[in-house]
Parts: structure tokens; sequence; C-alpha cells
């Protein structure tokens, strides 16, 4: 069954030693030796040779007739040919688009864009080192009336201060010399003039007075004022303003201090008579997801600033020195937490809505007199605000300053330009139809270090704008056109902003 048998080898070359063993090639590459030399050069003899030509007796047309020979090249009208098309499509797009509607070129530099007309003063308030507190222009346009006092006196004061009128239509306006100058036992903090006749002006005191001043009177300008009664303010009025009753023509003043009181009063001949009153507190404040309240305790908001709405007659907003931005009703029938103490009339809580909290106090608020919904604020923390009444946070906030605003007002004119005051010296004028958040304008006037404290617009003469300063001058300032003359579209631009939903 088995057996031996021998059998041939049988030899099998190795594949990976042949793959071992494949040809490998070694290249190299040197480049020539690099060759280098310093060389210098200096100049011994130097000199200047220039050249003029005139022009050659020769028609206009002649001198800039283009070269036939230059024209006919065939690059060029290959060139031509083929971006032709392209150009003809972006020239269409652009005739139909609406982005630059409206938008007016300025070639002039900003500062042609205002000029100082007139630069006032009255002597013995500048000696004393009295400040321009407060600004107002009578219903005529003619007139502008300062309140002095100081802005930098935390502590009681009972220095006496003034109230002077110039009327720049009269011929030989004296900048040195008002036309009426009216003493006043206390610092002016809050001027207002009557909207309806030229003669009468409201003022707020540093001592909690209201105060009506009759400029068509000779001897006792004092036509009615408050007393200091459980009625009154007890703090410094930083707000007053002439409210239209329910009365056809007859108009009230509202007042507010920083003890957290606002105020109706009736003016009856001679005296004012409280009508209605509110008071602010923190407890009875409307909550905001973005308002940042913590109501512990019981206190009064101190209010700094107030503005009322040129469209709903029953709204008011309210600033404070705790940084509350708050809308409020006159109607409210919600009575404050605030003992009695021997007052004619209950004061109500007439707030409704909290907006977002300032970091610092407010100094201004003011509503757009063209859009129902917008108003502007602005304290010490150097930004203004604007603001729509339908949501707590601003749609828009602009860096005007470093340091505190004391005052910001729409235009009467233009919708979309307001100014502010700083205590920098400058007062910037914005233009947010330019698409740009600079200042379109600055007003500097007067040394370093002396604040802008107020400013009013000219309602009736538009190119006028009132500026009060620290140094106790007021100056009056000519705007130009572009500041002044509404532009087309500007309205639609605004309501852009007030729909703009905030972050």
């Amino acid at each position: 069954m088995f057996s031996d048998e021998t059998v041939d080898s049988v030899c099998v070359q190795s594949l990976w030693r042949q793959s071992q063993h494949s040809e490998q090639d070694s290249r190299s590459c040197q480049t020539k030796q690099l060759r280098s030399a310093d060389a210098e050069a200096q100049s011994v003899i130097t000199s200047f040779s220039g050249t003029q030509t005139q022009f050659e007796d020769k028609d206009e047309h002649t001198l800039y007739e283009p070269n036939p020979k230059e024209l006919d090249k065939p690059e060029l009208k290959h060139f031509l040919d083929r971006v032709v098309e392209s150009v003809i499509r972006e020239l269409v797009k652009n005739a139909r688009s609406h982005a630059f509607d409206g938008f007016k070129v300025s070639w002039e530099d900003h500062s042609d864009l205002v000029s100082c007309l007139h630069c006032l003063e009255h002597p013995s308030a500048k000696e004393r080192g009295l400040h321009v507190t407060c600004i107002s222009w009578n219903c005529t346009g003619s007139v502008v009336s300062c309140g002095f006092g100081r802005i930098d006196d935390g502590d009681w004061s009972t220095e006496k201060s003034f109230v002077c009128t110039w009327n720049l239509n009269r011929k030989g306006l004296s900048p040195t010399h008002a036309d009426m100058v009216i003493d006043v036992p206390t610092a002016v903090t809050a001027l207002c003039c009557h909207p309806d006749q030229p003669a009468l002006i409201a003022g707020g005191l540093y001592s909690g007075e209201v105060v009506v001043w009759d400029t068509s009177r000779t001897q006792d300008t004092v036509l009615a004022q408050t007393s200091i009664l459980a009625d009154s303010h007890r703090e410094p009025v930083y707000k007053v303003s002439w409210m239209t009753l329910q009365k056809k023509g007859v108009f009230g003043i509202l007042s507010a201090c920083s003890g957290g009181r606002i105020l109706l009063w009736n003016l009856d001949q001679s005296s004012l008579i409280l009508s209605t009153g509110y008071a602010l507190i923190l407890q009875q404040v409307p909550h905001s997801n973005s308002a940042g309240f913590k109501t512990k305790g019981s206190s009064n908001i101190g209010v700094t600033a107030l503005a009322r709405s040129f469209w709903d007659s029953d709204t008011f907003l309210v600033g404070s020195e705790g940084g509350w931005l708050l809308r409020c009703s006159f109607s409210s029938q919600k009575l404050a937490m605030v003992a009695s103490e021997g007052q004619s009339v209950s004061l109500r809580a007439p707030a409704v809505f909290s907006f977002r909290k300032h970091s610092g106090p407010i100094h201004s608020i003011h509503c757009s007199p063209f859009h129902r919904n917008l108003f502007v604020s602005a304290g010490t923390d150097g930004l203004a605000h604007i603001h729509s009444l339908l949501q707590a946070n601003p749609v828009l906030s602009v860096r005007v300053s470093d340091s505190y605003i004391f005052q910001v007002q729409w235009s009467p004119s233009r919708p979309l330009v307001f100014a502010a005051a700083s205590s920098q010296g400058e007062v910037q004028i914005f233009d947010l139809g330019h698409g740009s958040l600079k200042p379109t304008a600055t007003i500097e006037k007067g040394g370093s270090g002396q604040a802008a404290t107020c400013l009013a617009f000219n309602s009736q003469n538009t190119h006028l704008l009132a500026v009060g300063k620290t140094d106790g001058t007021a100056s009056i300032w000519q705007l130009s056109g572009d500041l002044t003359e509404q532009g087309p579209r500007e309205i639609s631009q605004l309501d852009h902003i007030a729909k703009q939903v905030a972050e």
C-alpha cells in the first residue's frame, strides 16, 4: 500500500526579493553661487526747475476732441462688447431702487450747518457765577426767557437769582442788557412760556414754589404763586408745563418735584389752586420683565423729568433720580400709598407701565411731535434712548457724550432730528435719516469745562435754537435748511424706527 518514490524538486522564484532589488536612482540639485554687491549714490548738486503752460487760442471743442485713432482699437471694442449688458442691467436696477429716496448729500462742512446769532448774558448773574438752568421761547417765537440758578449746589440754597427776557425782533437788541429782569428769591429750576399768551411765564423754584409771571406788568410781575403748605411741593420743582384743561381755552400748570409729587394747578385770576395730585411710590410701580425693579420697602420716586404726549392727552412720561422711566395716566383713580397730612386732594398713583431702567438719574424726556409712540430720554449714562410706548426696551440708543446729558429735544420741523446738551459743553444734533449714529452738527461755545445745561427749539421760527450754559450765557443759533427742511420720506422712516423690535 505504501512505497518509496523519488520526486524531482521544484524551485519557485521569490517576487518579494525582486521588488526589493528594483532600480533606484539618486539625484541632486545645487544652485549656482549667489553674488551680492553693495552700492550707494549721493547727489552733490541739486537744482529746481518749473514750467508753466498757457492755453492756445483755439476753439474749446477742438482742445478736447478725441483722437479717432485711439478709439479705433480692437481691444477697446472687445471690452465694450463684453461689459455693455452688465452695465445696462445694473443701471436699470439702480433706476428702480428706492434706497436713497429723500437722501440729501451735504457738501458743506458740519460747522456751516449752524451759526451763532447772539450770545445773551445778564451781567449781575455772570458776576455771581450763576448758571442758565432753563430756557423757553414764548408763543410768538420772538422772545426767549432764561432762568438762572446753580446745577452744582446740592445743599439747600436761598441765593437770589433772576429770570431774564430778550426780544430778538426788537430794534437795537443789546445782548448784555435784557428787556426785562425779574428778581427771584431763590434759584429757578424750570421755565415754560404760555402756549397762547406771550406775556405769561410759569416757573418752578428750588424752594418748591410754582410761580406765574406776567411780563406785561411794569411793577409787580408775579401774577400768582403757591405757598409752602401741605398741598405744595416741598422739594425743588424740576418741571413745569402748561396743560389744556377740559374747558376750552383754559390752561392749568403741571408741576413735578424731586419729592415724587406731580401736581396740577388751576390759574384762577391771581392765585394757583390745586386741582389734582399724583404721587409715585416704588411699591405701586407696575413690573416689567426688563425694568429691574426691587420693591422692598416703601419710598417715593423723585421726579426729575416729565413730558406729555402730543397725541394722547391722557398720557405723560416720568423720569426719576433712580433711573425709573414710567408711562403714566392722568385718568388713574388708584390712590397713592401716602399719608394725607391735611391735603385738600387725595393723591393718586398714575404709573401704568415701566420701561427699562436707566443706569442713573434721568434728566430729560421729550415726546416726538411727529409719531404718537416715539419719545427720547437721556440722563447720566451719556446715551439718548429712543423708546416706543409699546415696549419696555429702547428701540435705539445713541451715544451722545461720555458724561451727563442735561436735556434732549426733538426738532419741531424735522421728524428724524433731535438735539442733546451735555455736561462737556457740547450740543450734538443728530439726523437719524442719514443712516449714521454720528452727530450731523456740533455746537461748541464757551470755555472748557462749561456744561450745556439746557436747550430749546423755536417752534415758530424753526431755524432758531437756544442753548444755555454754566458760564451764565444763552446763545441763539441759526440752523441751516438741511436741519430744518423736512424730506419726502422722513415720516415713513420714523415709522420704520418705531416698528423695530427691541432686543
